[in-house]
């Protein structure tokens, strides 16, 4: 016989645990478990293993609203994985997880007002997968925007000629030893900005970001000194909620900021990104990139960590095109070469949304980019379904919290209601049609654009970059608007 679970949550990194958590506190009768395809949970925070792995935004902000965050404002990876598995085992959530559960296809059946959701199970030890079946009331897809297996990884002419290993970082090798050598990062997104000084502080002889193109990189304390200083005045949770919020308030402001006056606000990032770097450095150059601020993320460099070695002559920047790899490094366009022992290609990910999970209804598969978003949660004509996807401009977890509290706002409304589904519809003509991400351009979005969700001009169909407006949509406005439907059980 077939287990039903009123609520699954797929995915056991950040995105699930605060589904969970919604689940447990305001839904406390509903039997629900998370799935897992990996054997660990942690999402993110455990995939990745490269040096000096960190989070890329403040850690008020990144950490869970009902739990404050003690540590660095700007944290590594290890202690934010710990704060997850903590986290769950505290609330116990871990005891809701089932790992190496990877969820393959989710069908919903109308006439059951249920989801079918077909799950292959691999035992640990063996390896081998068996298909299980298990349904569900309700589906909420907490598993992250990218493809856990395959980062992305463009051919490099002469790559086989090279004499080292080339290194994708989402599969770094624990045994690897880079003390004493030579290493060149393709890349200039977070990744390499962190892993650049990270690896030259951990015992490389030099290393060289070499980029296409540049990024904007600021740097910023990894301690919040109104945190060191609220957290001797006031009680833990106090302190932290104070913190967060002007954290929130912050970064809206300077996303703002970066909008309404792109010209004015690029020049004082290449400005502040001057004084960091010797003097005659071609900051333009290596700093000064020709998109607006925010049109691509903000690169964050810990106390200003990228400028020092860079400063110490330890590491490099080279904007410059590769010609191909030879056996002892890589030969530019501009005829020079630089000499690697080792290559790192932080070039990026490729984009997967419901963790490769297929959709359908009763037994018709949904063409995604023929979906509207409603509220940046909801695909219309998808029944009892939710996803998370994080903001471009802002912590994820502050979009991951007002999912699963709209979710569970939804189920007790549900519930008292008589209501079995719930189903987002698409708008008339009067809503135009929109990508469903704009306004930002990294690679790994436009890659994918094309068979993505579309959004709609207005809400409650527009995905919303924005906190604080998505505060009073999600949070604050009543369940009910001309977006959904809701039929009986």
């Amino acid at each position: 016989m077939t287990e039903h679970l009123d609520v699954i949550v797929v995915g056991a990194g950040i995105s699930g645990v605060s589904a969970a958590w919604h689940l447990q506190n305001s839904c406390p009768g509903k039997s629900y478990a998370i799935l897992e395809k990996r054997d660990r949970m942690g999402g993110t925070w455990d995939l990745f293993r490269y040096p000096g792995i960190r989070a890329d935004t403040d850690m008020y902000t990144l950490g869970f609203r009902f739990r404050p965050w003690t540590g660095q404002a700007i944290a590594n990876g290890k202690p934010i994985l710990d704060y997850l598995e903590s986290t769950a085992a505290m609330c116990g959530i871990d005891e809701h997880i089932r790992y190496n559960h990877k969820v393959i296809k989710a069908d919903w059946k109308s006439a059951e007002n249920r989801w079918i959701v077909r799950v292959e199970q691999v035992n640990a030890g063996s390896r081998i997968a068996s298909s299980v079946t298990i349904s569900c009331s309700f589906l909420l897809l907490c598993s992250g925007y990218y493809y856990y297996e395959q980062g992305y990884s463009p051919y490099f002419a002469g790559s086989e000629t090279f004499a080292g290993p080339i290194i994708h970082p989402q599969y770094w090798p624990e045994e690897l030893d880079y003390s004493g050598k030579q290493v060149v990062v393709i890349g200039s997104g977070s990744t390499a900005v962190t892993l650049v000084p990270a690896l030259a502080d951990s015992g490389a002889k030099h290393v060289t970001m070499l980029q296409r193109s540049p990024t904007y990189v600021m740097a910023e304390p990894d301690r919040d000194a109104v945190a060191d200083r609220l957290n001797r005045w006031l009680p833990e949770d106090r302190a932290y909620a104070a913190v967060r919020w002007k954290n929130i308030l912050q970064k809206a402001a300077f996303y703002w900021a970066c909008r309404r006056w792109p010209q004015r606000m690029r020049a004082r990032l290449i400005e502040l990104a001057r004084r960091q770097l010797p003097e005659g450095y071609d900051v333009n150059k290596h700093f000064g990139p020709q998109y607006n601020p925010w049109d691509q993320r903000l690169c964050i460099a810990p106390n200003g960590d990228l400028f020092r070695t860079i400063r110490q002559g330890r590491t490099e920047v080279v904007t410059d095109t590769i010609k191909r790899l030879t056996a002892t490094g890589v030969l530019l366009d501009s005829g020079r070469e630089l000499p690697a022992d080792i290559i790192v290609t932080a070039t990026g990910l490729n984009l997967q949304l419901f963790g490769g999970a297929t959709v359908s209804i009763d037994g018709r598969p949904v063409d995604l980019a023929r979906t509207m978003t409603y509220k940046g949660m909801m695909l219309s004509g998808v029944p009892n379904m939710a996803f998370t996807f994080g903001y471009t401009n802002a912590s994820w977890t502050l979009k991951a919290d007002l999912v699963s509290e709209f979710a569970c706002r939804l189920l007790k409304y549900m519930d008292a209601n008589g209501f079995g589904m719930v189903v987002a519809e698409r708008p008339g003509s009067g809503v135009e049609e929109r990508p469903f991400v704009e306004d930002f351009t990294p690679g790994y979005v436009l890659r994918v654009l094309e068979w993505m969700p579309r959004q709609g001009s207005r809400n409650p169909w527009r995905v919303n970059h924005n906190y604080l407006n998505d505060l009073w949509l999600i949070r604050h406005r009543k369940i009910t608007d001309e977006g959904l439907r809701f039929a009986t059980n």
